[in-house]
This record gives structure tokens, sequence and C-alpha cells, in this order.
């Protein structure tokens, strides 16, 4: 927005923000013994520090102060930091009652100010921009925020977090099951599409114009209640929970699809062989490479569905009532054990146990898998490429619609069902 027909445009008026300035402008106050390339400050215009009541405070020569400069003579300010935002006052008027924070030092040469600039401007790093999730949530739902550029960054730097956290954390279903590099020989989900699927999901807000559900985890309507507080160890133990809910219930399951997937066809004689990437005591209904639930378009159609159901039940559920454990430290898997033992107490979880249950009596077989009928075999062809992601959603609501209790009654609901 730098021309001046934008600026002067109603369409931005939204965007305003008040105009404070957080940071301090650092200046350095000459004294009469500095001098600057054989120069120095007039004694008229020197300004002092004296004590008051109040405590130390910088005493100007006269109350408007609009000297004659002469190449003799040097003003009696250093400014060290700021003096962009000081040209920004430059012809403004109504200044009165604007207040500007200053650190101030008194009689500093040139290497101490030199010293003092490189420690601002250079030598700070940057924090995790995923820490404005964390310390102020109701920014993932502001609007002005949303129309930033950059805005995405928190969003894809959380969705990474999440994802490394998943295939970092012992106890996760995806420990040590995600491909982190992009590596062609290894198998699972990749890590750019896992945060692609969080920042479709989990992580993102909540579309105004498309009256569509957010992201739990991101930013919801102002009219459906206040933005989640959760931590980034909350949000993962929340993902991790539900997911082993999930392959809890696929390894109880009975039905053919998972039956078929751990009894693959024999080769001749023999048991056809078990993946080198699966362990021993891995459920192959869960991660044969011949599961859906493993592949790009089930672990988006898992979360898609979770998201849609727990942000259209987070009301009720009350799940903003699950508070940060205050002894979290910094370390993300001991922050997302302690987290996980606290969500195992909420009442909630009887929602996402009923969601992994539910989801069992899918027919989780992908095109690939041996022994298909060829007619079954070409209705899942449907769930292959982009345009597999919506199918597989909308199938998976319709097939947990025709069920029972508050996840169908809440699928029904997304469908536009009565």
């Amino acid at each position: 927005m730098s021309s001046r027909p934008k600026r002067d445009s109603a369409e931005f008026h939204d965007l305003r923000k008040p105009g404070w300035l957080p940071t301090a402008v650092v200046l350095n106050v000459l004294t009469k013994a500095d001098k600057r390339n054989g120069s120095e400050v007039a004694e008229g215009d020197l300004a002092a520090m004296i004590d008051s009541d109040t405590g130390p405070r910088l005493q100007l020569p006269y109350e408007k102060w609009s000297p004659n400069w002469s190449p003799a003579k040097l003003p009696p300010f250093e400014i060290i930091d700021g003096q962009h935002r000081l040209w920004a006052f430059d012809g403004a008027a109504n200044l009165e009652n604007f207040e500007l924070p200053v650190v101030a030092f008194v009689g500093l040469d040139i290497s101490w100010q030199a010293y003092l600039f490189w420690t601002i401007n250079i030598k700070p790093k940057r924090i995790n921009p995923s820490l404005a999730f964390d310390l102020y949530p109701l920014l993932r739902s502001e609007d002005w925020l949303e129309r930033a550029e950059g805005h995405i960054v928190y969003r894809e730097t959380r969705a990474q977090e999440l994802t490394e956290i998943l295939w970092s954390f012992p106890d996760s279903p995806w420990y040590d099951r995600i491909n982190m590099l992009g590596e062609r020989q290894n198998r699972w989900v990749t890590q750019s599409s896992w945060i692609k699927t969080l920042t479709s999901t989990f992580v993102r807000s909540w579309d105004r114009r498309a009256g569509t559900s957010g992201g739990l985890f991101g930013g919801r309507s102002k009219n459906e209640g206040e933005v989640l507080g959760w931590s980034r160890a909350q949000q993962a133990a929340f993902l991790i929970f539900a997911w082993r809910e999930f392959r809890t219930a696929v390894a109880t399951c009975e039905e053919d699809w998972a039956r078929d997937l751990r009894s693959p066809p024999k080769i001749g004689e023999e048991k056809a062989p078990r993946p080198e990437d699966i362990k021993a005591e891995d459920d192959l209904a869960f991660y044969s490479p011949h599961s859906l639930i493993v592949t790009d378009q089930g672990v988006r159609g898992f979360l898609q569905v979770l998201n849609e159901l727990s942000y259209q039940r987070a009301a009720v559920l009350k799940l903003n009532t699950w508070l940060p454990d205050e002894r979290s430290t910094a370390n993300p898997v001991g922050a997302v054990e302690r987290e996980l033992k606290s969500l195992e107490k909420q009442d909630f979880t009887a929602f996402l146990h009923e969601i992994g249950q539910a989801m069992t009596t899918f027919d989780w077989r992908t095109s690939a898998a041996p022994g298909l009928e060829e007619a079954t075999r070409r209705a899942k062809l449907v769930f292959r490429g982009s345009g597999g992601y919506k199918e597989l959603r909308l199938q998976l609501l319709e097939h947990l619609a025709a069920g029972q209790g508050d996840v169908a009654a809440t699928a029904k609901r997304l469908l536009g069902r009565p």
C-alpha cells in the first residue's frame, strides 16, 4: 500500500492501527568535552542530565530548539538507532500527545555507538515466527494479519514443527515414518506433504468469504467463540492422541479390508514377504504399502475429517477448558509427553475415540491392494491424484454420517443434511 490513492481509499481503513512505536530511539547526549572532527556543541545548546523527584531526566537548553547551525558547531544529540523513525515525523502535525520512547546515553564515543548499533541490529537472532501462535493466540483470527504479507510463514512454520514432533515422538504412530528428506526410496509420506496437509486443515484460518470451517489450531470465526490458546505441545499431543486412537481401533478391527491387508496372498507356496520398513509388531492393516491410511491422500483425508468434526464440536466439547501444563519445558518431547498425560484426563477424548472407531469400518485398501475385485479397484482409483483429496474427504464424511452418535450427527451437519 505505497501509493497515495490506496492510502486515501477506504478499502484499507480496517488495517489502520494506532501509531505506536514499541521500540525505542537510541541516542547519545553530547557533553562539553565531546568533539567530532574538531567541532563541538555550542555552550548554549548543551543538554544536561539532572536528578528530579521522579528520577533522572533530560533537561533541554530551551523549549523550542531551532539553532542556526554553523560548520564549527554540533547538534547536542547523536542518533545511534532509530533515524528512520524520526524522519517519519518530518512535517507531521498534531504530535503534542505522541509519546516516543527514547533510550539516552551520555558522552559515548564513536566506537561505543558502533558497538551498540551492532548489538541492536546485527547480533540478535530472530525468534521462531511460530511462537506467535503460542504467545498471542488471538492473532490467528485478526483480519489485518491475515491480509498482511508473510502471515503464511506463521502457519507453515507451525505445521513443520508439528510434523517434526509427529516424526520424532516415540509414542507417535508416525515415529520415524515420515519422509523428512524427500528420499525416493522412502515410501512414507514426505515432510512437505504433511506440512501442506496441516496448513490446509488444522493450521488453516477461518475463511469468512467461503463460510467454510477453519483450522482448529488456526483462527476461529468471531461468531463461533474464542480462539483456542493451545500451545505447540498441546497441538502436537492432540494430533498424536487422535492418530493413536485410530491406530488402536484398526488393530482390533476385523473388517474384511483389515483382514485382507494382514494376510496378503501367498507367492507360490510361501507367505508374501513383510516389507522391510515394517516392524514385526506393526499392524499391516495400518502400515501396509497397500493401506490408504499411510498414503498422502489417506493422511490428508483423516486430518481433514478430524479437524472439521473437532472444529464443529469445539464449543460443545469445551476444548478451551484444556489449559497448558505450566510445568512443560522447552524440550518438545518432554512437553508433549506432559500434555499427552493431561489430555488423557479430558472428557472430550471420548469424541476422538468415537472418531477412530467409526473410521475403521471404511475400506482403507488402495486400488493396488492385491485380491481386489475389478469393480472395487476401479472405484478406488478416484482417490488418486490431487482430486482424490476432495473425494476421500466426501466419502469419509458420508460413511460417518451413516452411523450413530455424536460423530455421525456432526458429519451430517458438515454435509448439510438434517
